[in-house]
């Protein structure tokens, strides 16, 4: 029986992946062998020795602790893609409001409530009517930074409203670039992208390299007039360069889905409350996608969409499987193959494959493991954990 901790509320459509003949699943769950989790904030002290892997129900990690992880030898899920529909309607929304004042229109007619007479609403709303005057897409250049599974939804709508799409991405994926219409235009590199854009969209991970990325240099590329959104994190927009360059006109207006204090009230400035992946579709969709990897996981071993572990999948051929972490260090894979030849236990399939400072393997073996056997794999300098399943 695995024991799976689940914290914040998690879509009943993902708990119900869980067999209750095989997973205990519940937010009480003592030194539990998973956890599930969507904002929560997790700490190194949460990691019990039981843990195995944490699955974070979105695509963003940062409120899990990765390194500690890492260093326990535990696999860090996230569900990328799952929520990638919602965020994609909420940034064609935005691009919308940032060209049509259609909050200040719908606050200007709600201002109106007492007028009864409908000649005079009329004639005012007919009066006023030109100062939320805006403009339409059609036409316009859209750079879209980061064409991953959000950024190429976007592309695609863009396309299809009409719109000039440029884009750019120097990691892409090769699944990404599949995805991807032929029509963007792909950019050398980001101040290209921003000088020839009217409309920039972010659509990049958090990390070291993206933290600051909008910032005073690279907003001095922006094309003048040119509108910034941000449904990637708020992290990627140096605020205080983002207000001077609001100031002096070079962004006209900034769209986002993350306040901070200072851009608030700015009056070229448009937030919403974290709302990209509010809705019952996206909520149940990386539910379901992350209770699904950690029940693959659980019981056969194969690792998908891991942010510290690298990707493995072994068709189960029978018999047993061993599950092997280690440090990525030389000669591991010969002295867990000496440990099962001492043995002579025969190896019926195996995989290996490692990223950055950890390995993972699993093993195929003609019969059932021994204590000793696990004890003495458990032994091998570097080795962090072992894990047996009959898949037979």
């Amino acid at each position: 029986m695995y024991k799976i901790r689940t914290y914040n509320n998690i879509a009943s459509r993902g708990l119900e992946r869980f067999s209750r003949e095989y997973f205990a699943v519940g937010s009480e769950i003592i030194d539990p062998h998973a956890m599930l989790l969507r904002s929560y904030k997790l700490c190194a002290d949460d990691l019990s020795p039981s843990l195995r892997a944490v699955a974070r129900a979105g695509a963003g990690v940062n409120n899990v602790p990765v390194d500690a992880c890492t260093e326990q030898g535990i696999v860090v899920f996230n569900t990328p893609g799952a929520n990638a529909n919602s965020v994609k309607e909420l940034v064609l929304a935005a691009l919308l409001i940032s060209s049509r004042d259609i909050v200040g229109g719908i606050q200007f007619v709600s201002s109106l409530k007492d007028i009864t007479d409908e000649a005079e609403l009329n004639r005012l709303v007919e009066a006023e009517k030109k100062r939320f005057r805006g403009r339409e897409l059609r036409g316009k250049s859209l750079g879209v930074v980061g064409l991953g599974a959000i950024g190429s939804l976007v592309a695609r709508a863009a396309l299809d409203l009409g719109m000039e799409v440029l884009g750019y991405d120097p990691a892409i994926s090769v699944e990404a670039a599949w995805r991807l219409p032929s029509e963007v235009q792909r950019m050398a590199n980001l101040p290209s992208l921003f000088a020839r854009s009217d409309y920039v969209t972010l659509h990049v991970p958090l990390l070291p390299e993206t933290e600051g990325l909008i910032n005073e240099e690279s907003l001095r590329s922006f094309r003048s007039g040119s509108i910034l959104l941000n449904f990637a994190r708020q992290p990627i927009v140096e605020s205080e360069a983002l207000r001077a360059a609001l100031d002096d006109g070079r962004v006209a207006s900034y769209i986002a889905d993350f306040p901070v204090p200072g851009l608030t009230e700015h009056p070229r400035v448009r937030l919403t409350p974290h709302l990209g992946a509010s809705t019952d579709e996206a909520e149940e969709n990386c539910a379901v996608m992350a209770a699904d990897q950690l029940v693959e996981f659980l019981s056969i071993g194969n690792i998908r969409n891991s942010v510290n572990f690298p990707a493995v999948s072994l068709e189960p051929s029978g018999g047993y499987r061993l599950a092997v972490t280690n440090r990525n260090v030389p000669g591991m894979l010969s002295q867990m193959m000496s440990v099962l030849a001492d043995r002579q236990i025969n190896v019926i399939d195996m995989i290996n494959k490692s990223r950055e400072g950890v390995a993972y393997n699993l093993i195929d073996i003609a019969e059932e493991a021994e204590p000793a056997l696990i004890d003495a794999i458990c032994a091998i300098d570097s080795v962090m954990n072992v894990r047996e399943f009959q898949i037979s």
